[in-house]
């Protein structure tokens, strides 16, 4: 049994070190995904977290324990981690990290061949039932070996081959890393390409001494906002701790949502590849399905989540699909997202425009937003429903949560996947009726 099962979530595993998740937890279930999955090898990467190299050694020694081989990926980022499963064919894949949260945190991202994910629905609840049913202890008569592998190299030329890097203009950029794995994942990258980097935050530090390496919250984006003014920067680019998300900034220190970065990449895609189908979740803003139509390309609207999307994208042959929290996904990366990926896509469109990033972005961006808002509410469903009713003659869906959509706005309201809060998105024609709704409706929902 494990002490806490909760650190089973909808997409990973995921809990603080040493209270929830360490050695002996994780290797019960590196037993029971070597069990699982029955593959010859997996391949494991880990970030810079304090815990994580005790957690690799433990996670391989029930891999092992269990016959199969372990590839060594050493330090690398989760995009790297679906790269070499994808890229050299390995049965699995597990990426020890927890991604932007606090240094106090660690967890497991896990994939099976071809890097598609294991989630809370598919697979991850079914190596919680091995570990509580102990069949894990069963082990094999042969052990697998560890073997060490270095994709960096590899990694950087595959992240390159979605651009033209003769075409990539030399900007000046400021590159925050957030003593995350992208301050090593991008160095053999900025080698190829002309750009003028003022680098922050690249020592690679699991005690993140400078801000947590979670660029989605506006205070973690001060430091690169106030590089971008001291340098006169073109813009800037976060990093979330396994480098897996980014988020840009413009050069005034405005930073862009998830879905206009999609929007964007969804753009120079479509110009290459004409009449292809594009992903979006339908927390973006509806900004990115008129982009998408206009450049030619199918729209599809999905739910929130990774592990939703992978399958989605795979059924429809999607050449991209974006969400509103910085996960970028492509067909020609093993449907797996990847923030480097996404970074080197909006840098070229933006070469090739030739215009001020800002300019790009207000030409395909006429409304106003809120940004999610978190309440705490007794019930989750009835306060859904309550909005639901006050809402009654507005065109309604539940495809995840609740969307209304009016003539001249829509809102989402969802419950999260990880903890007891309704999430509220808002946007409007103008900021006038974005905050009269947003008002109407936290009204609503906190009362």
């Amino acid at each position: 049994m494990l002490k806490d099962p909760s650190i089973f979530k909808a997409y990973d595993v995921r809990g603080t070190y040493p209270e929830q998740l360490d050695a002996e937890v994780t290797y019960k279930i590196g037993a029971a995904l070597a069990q699982f999955l029955k593959p010859r090898s997996i391949a494991v990467g880990r970030d810079m977290r304090l815990s994580s190299d005790e957690l690799f050694e433990s996670l391989a020694r029930g891999i092992n324990d269990n016959g199969v081989d372990v590839i060594d990926l050493g330090l690398t980022s989760t995009d790297g981690l679906y790269f070499a499963v994808g890229r050299y064919g390995y049965d699995g894949g597990v990426m020890i990290t927890a991604s932007h949260n606090p240094k106090e945190y660690n967890g497991l991202k896990m994939c099976r061949q071809n890097a598609e994910p294991l989630s809370g629905q598919e697979g991850l609840r079914q190596i919680l039932e091995i570990i509580e049913g102990e069949t894990f202890l069963n082990g094999s008569p042969t052990r697998g070996m560890i073997i060490r592998k270095d994709v960096s190299d590899k990694y950087a030329e595959h992240c390159l081959s979605f651009i033209d890097p003769d075409k990539v203009k030399p900007y000046n950029v400021v590159i925050d890393a957030g003593n995350g794995m992208a301050g090593a994942t991008l160095l053999p990258i900025l080698e190829r390409l002309p750009l003028n980097v003022t680098r922050l935050y690249f020592e690679l530090d699991g005690n993140f001494p400078n801000h947590p390496a979670s660029p989605i919250e506006p205070e973690n984006l001060v430091d690169l906002q106030k590089k971008i003014g001291e340098t006169n920067a073109d813009f800037g680019v976060a990093f979330d701790g396994d480098a897996d998300r980014i988020f840009l900034v413009d050069r005034f220190g405005r930073q862009l949502g998830g879905d206009m970065v999609t929007a964007l990449v969804a753009k120079s895609l479509l110009a290459k590849h004409p009449g292809e189908t594009v992903l979006y979740n339908l927390i973006c803003s509806k900004a990115v399905p008129e982009l998408i139509e206009k450049a030619g390309g199918i729209p599809l609207r999905t739910r929130v989540g990774h592990a939703l999307i992978k399958p989605l994208m795979k059924k429809h042959n999607a050449i991209f699909g974006g969400e509103h929290s910085g996960h970028f996904y492509f067909r020609d990366n093993w449907f797996a997202d990847s923030g480097m990926i996404a970074f080197l896509v909006c840098l070229e469109l933006i070469s090739v425009e030739n215009r001020p990033l800002h300019e790009m972005v207000r030409e395909i961006d006429p409304y106003f937003r809120s940004g999610e808002l978190n309440s705490r509410v007794k019930s989750i469903p009835d306060k859904i429903e309550e909005v639901r009713r006050a809402y009654a003659d507005a065109k309604q869906d539940m495809m995840d949560g609740l969307t209304v959509e009016d003539d001249d706005f829509w809102f989402n309201l969802r419950p999260s996947n990880t903890e007891p809060l309704l999430r509220l998105n808002v946007e409007a024609k103008s900021q006038n009726l974005l905050e009269n709704k947003v008002a109407e409706l936290l009204k609503i929902i906190r009362s």
